[in-house]
């Protein structure tokens, strides 16, 4: 029996900017009814969006979030083994980076099922883009500790390690510990240290910005509730 496809749909990362999903997307998307979803509310509300025509309420949504464990990721991609095409829709952005869409790709690569990754928005890559930094060498490490002590260490580390290796050093944190995360790393990190802060890329409050950290002391920035991206660059 022929397997299906697993097609890797992003998802607008600022929500009033649906103009940010390419037509092939869209194409792809009216010709699929089943997905894998983080969260079935927003994933239906998100497709709505789009305006396509489709009717929601007759497609098939099923959770993949992180809590998913091997064995439901079997049964969840069970339908691509007997032929059926699947999408998986990331929360935000592309799905499969910093998302646990991740374990749906790893089972299609070991069972012979392709994958199909869309073009779309990736805050992380559209940050990177613009800051500014090195784009041969760099590494995206997800969420800091929120330990002070940890925080400061990982701080450090990851400002010699870009230093060492001319590498750029990303990470994120939950919007509401935006402004918190922000306040430490101008603690905590040296005054020559670049940094970039990118919020709300793509939407009506989008700012992207480079300053040594001793610049960024002087200036007031809110970034509560904002999605955003830091990243770091240390001299050599």
């Amino acid at each position: 029996m022929k397997k299906g496809r697993l097609f890797l749909i992003p998802t607008v990362i600022a929500n009033r900017n649906p103009g940010t999903i390419p037509d092939q997307v869209k194409g792809v998307i009216v010709n699929l009814d089943h997905f894998l979803v983080e969260n079935i509310r927003t994933a239906r509300r998100y497709l709505g969006s789009l305006q396509l025509g489709m009717n929601i309420s007759s497609l098939r949504f099923d959770e993949l979030t992180k809590h998913t464990s091997d064995q439901e990721i079997e049964m969840l991609m069970a339908p691509a083994l007997e032929g059926k095409d699947l999408g998986v829709l990331s929360e935000s952005g592309c799905p499969g980076v910093a998302d646990p869409g991740s374990k749906a790709v790893n089972f299609a690569h070991r069972q012979g099922i392709k994958v199909v990754p869309l073009v779309g928005p990736s805050s992380i890559l559209l940050a990177l883009m613009a800051s500014g930094f090195n784009g041969q060498k760099f590494r995206f490490h997800g969420y800091l500790p929120i330990d002070k002590d940890k925080l400061r260490t990982t701080l450090k580390e990851l400002e010699k390690s870009s230093a060492r290796s001319d590498q750029t050093e990303i990470f994120i944190e939950a919007p509401y510990r935006n402004n918190a995360l922000l306040a430490s790393i101008l603690k905590f990190c040296d005054g020559q240290t670049q940094l970039c802060v990118a919020r709300d890329i793509t939407g009506e409050h989008e700012s992207i910005q480079t300053l040594p950290i001793k610049q960024w002391r002087n200036k007031d920035i809110d970034l509560h509730k904002m999605p955003t991206v830091f990243l770091l660059s240390s001299l050599r």
